[in-house]
């Protein structure tokens, strides 16, 4: 059994304590370490998990850490960590700048130590229900949306919500990015509120993602188009339907919504499914596949190198962005001065 101790006990972190706590067969949590008073103490209460006052000695007794910080402060804990020999678990994204997640990168290397990044979405499961399903997608749509929630302020909408999306995008397309484009604006905070993004990729595919966290409406959607077949994934209610599109009648899994179509190459088939929806805790499936993949030395599901490429991404889009932004003209004043 791994001993474990969570660095950040905010809302989030509270989450993490609960699921720690569930994957008994894996971790004995040792305890959590946090400098905001209010947030440790409910922690205590709520947990009853212990509170250490230093953060070095928490690190010291430990195996793992699990870091749920703000993501301004993720390269300063994580350094600590790793120079410490611990593995660490780490909350998307990897690091606030990309020369930090480089640094993060290398210093794992030169320890020795499993780094898995929380994407948890690559374990919700909508994308699960796949299974094994062959994808190869050319266009993918996708858009999270958000009620407006001062907690995560701290970065853009690109690095708070979108990110989520770019990390699947990204392991699921499996081709090196060829073109971004981007635009954003902040309404309510210092940094962008909503964006939308276009990639392009070297094998041709294109995806078009939109996120924002001022919506009147929570949305959390993928949309994936191939040759053969077009997948919607929603993320929030968990949901996934698979239209398949097939040369015989027989080859198609069932003769269950099954439709015909006539089309310039002859009759075709198209069959529309729903997979099983398995109901699953993300957060503790990932800490369990963390655990899994230290103990068998394997390489973690969502590695470190996985959250460098979407962080990588994700400031391509917000460059982008920038640089547009940039290259707006300025609004004339009409000439009016003040009398």
């Amino acid at each position: 059994m791994l001993k474990i101790g969570l660095l950040g006990a905010g809302h989030l972190g509270k989450i993490h304590l609960k699921c720690i706590q569930l994957a008994a067969e894996d971790y004995e949590l040792v305890g959590f370490y946090d400098p905001d008073e209010a947030a440790a103490r409910l922690a205590e209460e709520q947990h009853g998990a212990r509170r250490w006052e230093s953060l070095d000695a928490l690190l010291d007794a430990v195996d793992v850490v699990d870091i749920v910080t703000p993501t301004t402060t993720h390269f300063e804990v994580a350094t600590r960590a790793i120079r410490k020999g611990k593995h660490i678990f780490i909350e998307k994204p990897l690091a606030h700048t990309l020369k930090e997640a480089e640094s993060l990168l290398q210093l794992c290397r030169e320890y020795g130590v499993k780094a898995q990044v929380g994407h948890v979405e690559r374990f919700n499961p909508a994308l699960l229900a796949l299974g094994k399903m062959p994808l190869a997608p050319m266009f993918i749509e996708a858009h999270r949306l958000a009620v407006f929630n001062p907690r995560g302020t701290d970065v853009s909408v690109i690095l708070d919500l979108m990110i989520h999306d770019l990390d699947i995008v990204l392991s699921l397309v499996r081709s090196k990015v060829a073109f971004v484009s981007a635009s954003g604006v902040p309404v309510v905070s210092d940094t962008a509120d909503i964006c939308n993004a276009h990639i392009e990729f070297e094998n041709g595919c294109v995806a078009n993602l939109t996120a924002s966290r001022i919506s009147l409406k929570q949305m959390r959607k993928l949309r994936l188009f191939q040759q053969d077949a077009y997948i919607s994934l929603d993320f929030l209610e968990k949901e996934a339907q698979v239209v398949r599109l097939f040369d015989n009648e027989s080859d198609s899994p069932s003769t269950d919504n099954l439709l015909e179509l006539e089309t310039p190459r002859g009759k075709k088939f198209i069959h529309l499914s729903m997979p099983q929806i398995e109901p699953i805790n993300a957060i503790k499936m990932e800490l369990e596949a963390f655990a899994d993949s230290i103990r068998n030395n394997k390489r973690p599901v969502v590695s470190i190198e996985d959250g460098y490429d979407a962080l990588k991404l994700a400031h391509q889009i917000i460059d982008d962005m920038e640089r547009r932004k940039q290259a707006l003209p300025r609004s004339p004043d009409m000439g009016l001065r003040p009398q």
